[in-house]
Order: structure tokens, then C-alpha cells, then sequence
């Protein structure tokens, strides 16, 4: 399918704007997957707000100038489907979407990934993809912030009780 320059720009504006917001990005290789596999992808990645796009690797090059996506270029080869996470409270979503989905679909293998600036190889993806969300993180700052309060009320407990005894 041949695309005019003018269809070229609107993507290139298009991936290069929701890159530039972006937290995180995998990249991945579709090849053998069915319409019907993609289409159950592609609604996933909605609900869970992941941007999902196939695009033309020269394009995408183009999209990621002047984003810290842009370390990503070299992977870009062959067929390449991209995933933004576009959510502040669940950075790791985009790589959590599709290991996720290549656990039940062996055609797609990730090439890649990116965060903070960084390049993930496939046998890195657990990093990105075992990242908190929002909630989870807050839940685990609390966890901890509660443990030494907790610690020193049954140490005065202990005390008071050890001080009841010896009175006794």
C-alpha cells in the first residue's frame, strides 16, 4: 500500500506526539500473528492505555528524532509494532501488555525496549514490566514508613509490660 507524503506526515505527527509524552516503549515483532489476534491486542492496549501502532520503520525513525525513544532506532527492522505508555501512574504498562500477550501468543517476540533513557534488550523486559503502578507504589512507601512506628510501639508495649511485671 503506497502512502502519500502528505499520510507519511500525520503518522510521523502522530507517533513523535504521543512519544513525546510517553513514559516508557517496547517494540515488537508481529509477524504470523492473525487480524483477530492483533484486533485483541489493539483493544487491550485501549483499556489499558497503552498507544499502540503499526508503522513503517522509517517512519518511526523519523517520529522518535528528539524523544528519548530515539535509542531505539537500531531495533527498528523488520516488521515493528510499537507500544507507548502514556499513563504517570503505570510506567511499565506498555512492556507488561505484550510479555503478557506473548505468553499466550508465541509469534510475537519484543525486540526491545526504552525508559528513562535507557535500552532494554527481550531478556530485560521483566524490568520495565515488573514496575509498580501508582497504587501499588504508594501502598509499598506506606508499608514501609509504617514498619519502624509499628516497631517502636510494641517495643514501649513490651516495655510497659516487662515494667508491670518486675512491679508485681
Amino acid at each position: 500500500m503506497t502512502l502519500r507524503l502528505e499520510d507519511k506526515k500525520e503518522i510521523v505527527a502522530s507517533v513523535n506526539q504521543a512519544a513525546s509524552g510517553a513514559f516508557s516503549a517496547v517494540v515488537a515483532d508481529y509477524r504470523g500473528l492473525t487480524v483477530g489476534q492483533l484486533t485483541t491486542l489493539r483493544q487491550t492496549a485501549r483499556q489499558q492505555g497503552v498507544y499502540l501502532r503499526v508503522v513503517r520503520n522509517t517512519l518511526a525513525r523519523r517520529a522518535f528524532e528528539g524523544t528519548p525513544f530515539a535509542i531505539l532506532n537500531d531495533t527498528l527492522t523488520g516488521p515493528s509494532i510499537i507500544a507507548l505508555a502514556l499513563s504517570e501512574n503505570d510506567m511499565g504498562a506498555a512492556a507488561r501488555l505484550l510479555k503478557d500477550f506473548a505468553k499466550d501468543n508465541a509469534k510475537l517476540s519484543i525486540k526491545s525496549a526504552a525508559f528513562d533513557g535507557k535500552l532494554y534488550g527481550a531478556d530485560q523486559i521483566d524490568v520495565l514490566a515488573t514496575l509498580p503502578n501508582l497504587p501499588t507504589a504508594l501502598s509499598m512507601l506506606a508499608s514501609v514508613m509504617q514498619a519502624p512506628i509499628s516497631k517502636f510501639a510494641r517495643l514501649m508495649t513490651a516495655l510497659k509490660e516487662q515494667k508491670e511485671e518486675s512491679a508485681a
